[in-house]
């Protein structure tokens, strides 16, 4: 029920822009929308890499446009902002179909029903690219485009094999995860949600010298697990902050990077034991797989956070339980976790000392935009055999 098929002919004023053939549409409702979709400043650097359209002539009066079944056909699993399906739908260079919802994923069965026959496939992190699909899909699929910055839903060693190019998202989301981390990071520290909860329920008492007291991040050291464009990008945010000095772990030094934010490079378990903020910005990898567990946060300082906005699967959560229901660590915050969502009657959600979101850190209007915008820009330059923006090199 939430198919919707479209070819450059198709007009969708409530979520794109009107074309030459339709006049511009003027319900309050649509412009809202639109201007809160489409924040131009944030995507003036993507919009100058915009895949030009195919330049088509003002068909006369009564003229039947030529059939589109020819079209390379690409099928998209999820209602993606609007920016996206404009460049798609103004190209003139694809027809395609999408599953019309962003509450509710593809069924699988559906998707591999979807998929076949399909050229060219855009997805996001919630659908699993692997060999079960790619075989429903078929020798047609030559392009995949994840709009996602991380990869580990995608079988790259199927890819590979078959040929399949592929597309992902990444810097565009740099500013807004990093902003997210600090928010987390200070919400986590400074024991905000708790606070809050006391103040709605009735706890907020008489003024007491101990309660609610948090940590600070004047003279801290804040490490960061994974220095790579948002480890920066979260250190600089931090700088202010007076923090007296950073540290990093990597596979390697990556002295280039270090030297933006003035960090040392330190082994994962000094990294442990002189943190008083241990920030996760690592990918996950079969390296990385639950690496901060329990040999981890024994090496930590009592008062010290840990916070996670890279994946669930980085962190052995029951491991994580552990560490905070016993005061191991002073605090955790986590944006990612698995499964997700992550069941209302885990642990975890049990403790004061733990603040968890939804994987909200990419969600702002102009960075989800660019993401939609990358991600179809990827899948055009694919289909065109040209060099993509951003892909992956399997």
């Amino acid at each position: 029920m939430f198919n919707t098929v479209i070819d450059f002919r198709d007009i969708l004023p409530q979520i794109i822009l009107a074309s030459d053939l339709q006049a511009p549409p003027t319900q309050p409702e649509v412009c809202t929308q639109q201007a809160m979709w489409c924040s131009r400043v944030a995507l003036r650097q993507l919009q100058r890499a915009t895949v030009k359209p195919l330049i088509l002539a003002r068909a006369p009066a009564g003229f039947i446009q030529r059939d589109t079944s020819t079209l390379p056909r690409v099928y998209i699993t999820r209602q993606i902002p609007p920016e996206g399906l404009r460049i798609l739908h103004e190209s003139g260079q694809v027809q395609f179909e999408l599953w019309d919802s962003d509450d509710v994923p593809v069924p699988r069965k559906e998707l591999l029903q979807k998929v076949k026959g399909v050229d060219a496939l855009l997805c996001v992190l919630t659908e699993k690219i692997d060999a079960e699909l790619l075989d429903a899909a078929g020798s047609n699929l030559k392009v995949l485009s994840t709009m996602s910055v991380g990869f580990d839903h995608l079988s790259l060693e199927e890819l590979k094999r078959r040929g399949i190019r592929v597309g992902y998202t990444p810097d565009v989301l740099t500013d807004a995860v990093a902003e997210l981390t600090v928010a987390l990071l200070l919400a986590t520290s400074r024991r905000l949600i708790e606070a809050t909860h006391e103040a709605k329920t009735g706890g907020w008492g008489t003024w007491r010298t101990l309660w609610l007291c948090g940590h600070e991040l004047a003279n801290s050291t804040v490490g960061i697990f994974g220095l790579g464009r948002i480890g920066v990008a979260i250190a600089e945010r931090l700088a202010p902050f007076k923090v007296k000095k950073f540290l990093y772990t990597d596979m390697g030094p990556r002295p280039d990077l270090a030297s933006q934010i003035n960090a040392e490079y330190v082994s994962f378990d000094e990294l442990a034991k002189q943190s008083d903020f241990l920030l996760a910005c690592c990918a996950l990898t079969p390296e990385t797989n639950k690496i901060c567990n329990k040999n981890l946060f024994s090496k930590m300082k009592t008062n010290s956070i840990f916070i996670n906005t890279s994946r669930g699967g980085v962190v052995n959560q029951e491991d994580l339980y552990e560490a905070l229901a016993t005061n191991q660590i002073a605090g955790a915050g986590l944006d990612v976790t698995v499964p997700e969502p992550l069941p209302t009657d885990h642990p975890l959600f049990t403790l004061k000392n733990c603040v968890i979101l939804p994987h909200i850190a990419s969600a702002s209007y102009s960075t989800r935009n660019s993401m939609s915008s990358l991600a179809a820009n990827n899948l055009l330059l694919g289909l065109r055999r040209e060099p993509m923006i951003k892909e992956l090199k399997l």
